[in-house]
């Protein structure tokens, strides 16, 4: 039976990849399957894969079809996430796709992979 598995991140740098993704989202590397160019990295409280790193050669695309949603319930959390992740070595994207009055903010990762942070109280399946 097919079963969906987890995201994976293509990098260039995965030692600084592995840094960053770990304490971006408290998740641990682990060995399964690890070799030169991969990296699985779990949930710190072991409750299973949350993550993989892979090593690529390709750049990071402007506006990717997929991404990451990273998830806060308000706006101080999300404001507060964004400086964090900021100061773990993601930027701040000159988003040109920006709805006005967006529930979210758009950063790339320390390889230029983007994803956003969510304030889900102000998403459009939030409360009102």
């Amino acid at each position: 039976m097919l079963r969906l598995g987890f995201p994976v991140i293509g990098v260039t740098d995965l030692p600084r990849a592995v840094a960053f993704w770990t304490s971006a989202l408290d998740l641990k590397p682990v060995s399964e399957w690890e070799s030169p160019g991969w990296r699985t990295l779990e949930h710190a409280d072991g409750s299973g894969r949350a993550l993989g790193l892979m090593r690529s050669e390709s750049p990071a695309e402007a506006h990717p079809r997929i991404h990451l949603d990273l998830l806060t319930d308000t706006t101080d959390e999300q404001e507060a996430e964004v400086e964090r992740l900021i100061g773990l070595g993601a930027v701040r994207v000159d988003w040109d796709l920006y709805p006005p009055d967006p529930d979210f903010v758009v950063l790339a990762d320390p390889d230029g992979n983007i994803f956003c942070v969510v304030d889900l109280s102000r998403a459009p399946s939030g409360p009102s």
